[in-house]
C-alpha cells in the first residue's frame, strides 16, 4: 500500500521538516525518518491504529516528536489528512474531510 497527503496536510509536513532543520543541522532529517518509518507501519497494517473519528479517521503518534498523524484508508492507499502537533489546536483538520 502506498500513500498520499491532503495537499494541506503536505504543506503543513514540509513546513515541519523546515522548521526542525532551522532549530539544529539534521533535526529535519531525523523528523522526516521517523515520519517515514511511521507511514511504512501504517501502510503495512493500518487497521491496527485506533479510531479517531467515525467511521474511519485513524491516528498514530510519532514517538520522538510530538506529532499524530491522522490518516484514512481507501482501497490502495493511506490518504495522510494532518501531521497534528499535540499541543495545537485539536481537531483543526476535520475539515478536510
Amino acid at each position: 500500500m502506498t500513500y498520499e497527503f491532503h495537499p494541506v496536510a503536505e504543506a503543513e509536513h514540509l513546513e515541519t521538516v523546515a522548521y526542525y532543520e532551522t532549530r539544529r543541522a539534521g533535526l529535519g532529517a531525523s523528523y522526516l525518518a521517523e515520519f517515514e518509518s511511521v507511514l511504512e507501519v501504517i501502510c503495512e497494517t493500518p487497521n491496527r491504529y485506533p479510531i479517531e473519528r467515525e467511521p474511519d479517521i485513524r491516528r498514530a503518534r510519532m514517538r520522538r516528536f510530538p506529532f499524530t498523524i491522522l490518516f484514512r484508508e481507501s482501497e490502495e492507499t493511506v490518504q495522510v489528512l494532518a501531521v497534528s502537533h499535540h499541543q495545537r489546536r485539536p481537531s483543526y483538520w476535520i475539515t478536510r474531510l
